[in-house]
Order: C-alpha cells, then structure tokens, then sequence
C-alpha cells in the first residue's frame, strides 16, 4: 500500500491535482462513535486528564489559543498575545463579544479576562480539585506551587470547606496573574519560558465564570454534567444519553460562527466495540470508521471490495502509548498481591520485558499492512519538541539508549540480553519467595471483541518472547468503569496507557513519572510507587526524579534542557520503569479530510469540529495522498 501511494502522490504532483476529492458536498452534520469503554466520565474541563473527555470539552469552551492543522499556534479566545520580556512575562488580548450561554444558548454572562483567573485558582486549589492538572501551572507559574501547599495544608489544618471558601484575594496575593481589565490577562513565570503560551492549550488554563459557581455551587462544579455546564465554545452538548448518545450543536451565539466553518450538528454514537462501528458504517449512520485488523486485512486483500479503493492511513495520533506497570497491586480481597509485587520491583525481571518482548504482533493489532511504522521506543511523543538545529527531541532519547528505529525489525528486542536478564531474574526472586510463573492480571471491556482478540495477542506474543515457564497473562473483564472497576481498587499488573503532551515540553512526559510529587499522573494514579517500600526500586525511581528536576530547572538554554531531558527519560528507560510500546497509526474510511482538522502534539484541540474539510462521497487513497503532499 505505501507503494500504491507512493505512485499515486507522484502522479498527482505530476498533474498538478490541487483540487479536493470530486465535487461532492460537504457535510452538514457529522457522525462519529467512540467506544463506550471512553466514555465521558466528567464534564469538568479542569478536573479531567483523559482524551474520553477532553475530546469533548474542547469543543465546549474556548481557550486563548489553538492550532491549526500543521500545529502552529492561533488566536482562539485571545486575539493576540505577546511577551516583552524574553518569556518572563506574557500578555493575552481577549476578542470582544465573547459570551457564556446555557445548552440551548442562553444568554448567561459575557467572558472577560478574570474568569481565566477563576479557573485557574480552581485548579490550583487542592480542597475544590485534587491536585488535577497542577503540574503545569505549578511548573511554570510564580507562586502557583505556594498557593496550592497554601489550599492544602488549609484543608488539612481547618478542613476542606474552608479552602473551597477561597475568593480570589489570596490567590492573587500569591500567584503570578493578573487582569488589568476585562480583555487583559498577565501571567508572570517562574523563569523565562518561551514555550508557555502552548500551556494555554490545555484543560489546566482554561476560563470559568464565577456566576457558574454562584449558581451550581463549588460542589456543583466538581461534578458538573452537561445540562448544568456554561458554553463559551462553537459548541454545546444539546442531548446525552450514558453510554449511548451525545449531540453537539453549533452555540448560536458562537462570538466567531463568521470565521469558523462548523457542523450544524456532532452526533457522537457509543458502541460496544470496533465491529459494531463498523458495522453502523455499512449502514450509512456513521462518516467514518477506524478500521481493527480483521477488518483491515478483509477489505485490503480483496480487489473486489466495495471498500478497497478508500482504504486511507491515518495521520498518527499525538499518543505515545506504554505499558504501565503497577508497583503497587492488590487482590480482589483487597490485601496486596506480595508475589507480583516482588517480582516488578526486581530490576532483571522488568528488563527481561524490554529486551525480550517483541511487540511487532501487538502494532500489527492496530496497523496490519505497516505494523513498524507503529514503532515507539521512547516515552515522550514525537513533535512535542525540537532542537535549535531542528532535530526531533525523541531522537535525542535514542541517541542516548543506542536505539534507532528499523523499516525491517524491532530493533529493540535482544533475546540473549532477556534470556541473561530472566535467569537473573529467577534467581533472585526465587531467593526472595516469588514462585513462577508470576501471575499477570490484564483487564479489558468484557464486551469488547476487539480488545480480547489483542489481549490474546499480548498473552501470546508474552507465552512465545518470555515462556510460560515465567510469566503467565490472566486475561481479566471489567463492565464498564475502568477506573471504578480496576485502576482504584489496584487490579491490573499493567495497563497500555497513551500520554499526550499538555503543552510544548519534554518535561509534560517524564513529570508524570516522578516519585513523591503529588501532580505526577502516573505515578500516582496507575503505578503507585509512592505506596512502596523496595529500597531498590525506591533509589531508582528516586535518581530518575533527580534528572528530571535537573532538567527542570534549565530555563534559559532550549537545547540544554532537551539535553538534560534526554538524559533522564533514557535513565527511566534503561531501567524499564516504564516500557514504551507504540503510536496509534491506524487505517480508516472516511469522509472527512484529516489533513484539514486540528494537528498539534500537544494541549487537548485536535478533536474540535471545526474547519473540517469533509465530503458527501469518501475519500480514496489519491486523495489523502494529495492531501499529504498539500
């Protein structure tokens, strides 16, 4: 298929073919699907850190910035912005007309400068939202780490009422913004930050109205649904059924509806799985579909299809996905599972994994005819940052583990390094109590077809890479709730888990890894390293967050912090605390142009609807190829 679309790109460059795919109309209303595994599970645009919501919430409230389909930064909310101080100091200009409206369109108040301010103080405040989204501001923002070790030990020392008390005057005392007026917002940073105004992007710095929280309540907003939330955005959610159903429809009073191309409605179905979406395809009810890799291999091994000639690979998403691994595991009577424990926290046993699992069957799961381009031996995604000299900050973590991708192996597997790394690992477990083969419990949607034929895959391509003499995958459901279901009650020995930047910075990566800081995602939420006590385990955890926090502190020279960044995720890498597995380039059919929607790899836009290039036929492979060249 590259070489199909090698020619065709070619020949279309040779014709000089600009133009769109045919003449067909564009669509009015789109309809799209996820999978009820990613459903929604909060409308809180501050409080979440998931795609399954952020995905929605984009569409909903305008931040000050966006980006636009290469990933340059553009005016959203802010109509300009500008630093005179080298990074220190950064001023945003806010549109005129901007308005909050209810879910029919509503009038409700006008958006002015200090409702930045109001979000952000929510955010930063441990008694209203948990510590979600902090490390970004914390990181960049002077007095933002202040003001939330303030809202903490406040709650701690006179509960959490009386930090959710807060107005905005101590805030303002101690954090670095300010609003000079209703259109102007001033953020002081901590150092010079020349990449600051990508943070703007994401969930962490966006506004709320103080009139929604007088009119819901502090406890309202935490658990704020669709009906109650206030809309700033091309769009409000006008219907939602659980696991069924969401409708977005165009705000009517969108201060921008002239200068941005919309649909006149989102139709957003939940299905229990892939095949289903495929399915409702063929019926007409859905625009697009991503394809699994039984269905891939149907329609591209048969000319005859009604499909092949639209079989298009999609543009790779911003995730760099990895496995996960729990430290930190329990029994489903709740008391701590000491045998796998043991065993992850054993550095052999976790490299016997990165040197002897080859993954090229679980890429070829989401990518059937170029499972390599799926390859991911880093942590941090691609395009999340580049040197002076133009080099891609993932090739500087390669260059530092000595590992470079291959178009014809998987490059990072090395049997006779696993096979020295399992017999080391065996014997100091078994000098410890560990019996084998370790018991691994790996969950997924009971109801997803899709997701047991990869989880089988995963247990083969772990029974064929490691023995089943070793190791042993136990394929476990959940029915709806991952997180209620296995990530709080500590279920799963690893997840596979995606991460996308927040903003433009290495750090948004390997920050969420460190150990003992309450704004690290991952190690707090899935590995749970700071609930144990393996001095070993400890120390290296405890020297990767040292490189982490050395980086960190590099403010004036882009090229030495990368450096320094580099050297920490290799560090992370080298000693298997996290295991990178693959990007997400996947095939699809659509009526929809990919290449004219959102593109960035950082920040939480690529799912607005908005200056979709779509067709009433479906595009083809010319097509997309055309639109790569463009």
């Amino acid at each position: 298929m590259k070489k199909i679309l090698s020619l065709v790109l070619a020949a279309c460059m040779l014709l000089g073919l600009g133009m769109s795919a045919a003449s067909a109309d564009e669509l009015k209303e789109f309809h799209t699907y996820e999978t009820i595994a990613r459903e929604v599970e909060t409308f809180n645009v501050h409080y979440s850190q998931n795609a399954r919501d952020s995905n929605v919430t984009t569409n909903l409230i305008d931040p000050l910035l966006t980006n636009d389909p290469k990933g340059a930064l553009i005016a959203c909310a802010a109509k300009e912005w500008s630093s005179e101080d080298g990074g220190k100091t950064w001023t945003f200009i806010l549109n005129d007309g901007m308005t909050w409206v209810d879910k029919d369109g509503g009038y409700k108040a006008d958006v002015v400068a200090n409702d930045w301010i109001v979000g952000l103080e929510w955010v930063l405040n441990f008694a209203k939202n948990d510590a979600a989204n902090t490390s970004m501001p914390i990181e960049m923002l002077k007095g933002a780490g202040e003001y939330y070790e303030y809202t903490k030990a406040l709650a701690e020392s006179e509960g959490a009422d009386a930090a959710k008390a807060l107005g905005l005057e101590k805030f303002l005392e101690i954090v670095g913004v300010s609003s000079p007026d209703d259109k102007t917002l001033v953020y002081t940073c901590v150092e010079q930050l020349p990449y600051f105004p990508t943070v703007t992007t994401y969930n962490g710095f966006y506004p709320l109205s103080a009139g929604l929280i007088d009119e819901i309540g502090v406890d309202g907003y935490k658990a704020v649904s669709w009906d109650t939330l206030w809309y700033s955005g091309p769009y409000t959610v006008t219907s939602y059924i659980h696991e069924n159903e969401k409708i977005l429809t165009a705000n009517p009073t969108y201060y921008n509806a002239d200068n941005v191309k919309r649909f006149e409605n989102v139709v957003v179905k939940m299905v229990e799985s892939p095949e289903v979406a495929f399915t409702l395809f063929q019926t007409g009810e859905l625009d697009h579909v991503s394809l699994t890799a039984s269905t891939l291999n149907t329609i591209y091994n048969s000319a005859s299809h009604e499909f092949h000639d639209y079989l298009t690979e999609m543009r790779p998403t911003k995730f760099s996905y990895q496995y996960h691994l729990v430290y930190d595991k329990k029994l489903e009577n709740g008391e701590p599972d000491v045998n796998w424990n043991t065993a992850i926290a054993n550095e052999a046993f976790r490299l016997s994994w990165y040197y002897g699992l080859d993954n090229t069957p679980i890429l070829a799961r989401n990518n059937a005819i170029n499972p390599l381009s799926c390859q991911n031996f880093g942590y941090t995604a691609n395009n999340v940052a580049v040197t002076s000299d133009g080099v891609d900050y993932t090739q500087l973590v390669r260059d530092e583990l000595g590992l470079q991708y291959s178009s014809e192996t998987y490059n990072r597997c090395d049997p006779e390094k696993a096979a020295a790394y399992k017999a080391q690992a065996i014997e100091e477990l078994t000098a410890k109590g560990v019996t084998f083969p370790v018991q691994i419990d790996y969950y997924i949607a009971g109801n997803n077809q899709t997701a047991k034929d990869t989880a089988d895959t995963i247990a083969q391509v772990f029974s064929d890479c490691l023995g089943d003499d070793y190791v042993q995958i136990n394929t476990k459901t959940y029915v709806s709730n991952i997180a209620s279901e296995v990530r709080n009650p500590q279920l799963a020995s690893f997840y596979i888990n995606g991460w996308g930047a927040d903003f433009g910075d290495p750090v948004n990566f390997v920050g969420q890894e460190t150990y003992g800081e309450d704004n690290a995602y991952y190690s707090t939420t899935y590995s749970k390293i700071n609930n144990v006590d393996d001095e070993d385990l400890i120390a290296t955890y405890k020297e990767f967050t040292k490189l982490v926090n050395d980086a960190r502190a590099i403010s004036d020279d882009l090229d030495a912090r990368y450096a320094a960044f580099a050297k920490s995720e290799a560090y992370m890498l080298e000693h298997a605390l996290v295991i990178p597995l693959y990007y997400l380039v996947e095939w699809q059919i659509t009526a929809v142009n990919d290449y004219s929607k959102v593109y960035s790899a950082y920040g939480i836009q690529n799912y607005r609807y908005v200056n979709w290039e779509t067709s009433s036929d479906l595009y083809t492979a010319e097509d997309y190829a055309r639109f790569a060249a463009q």
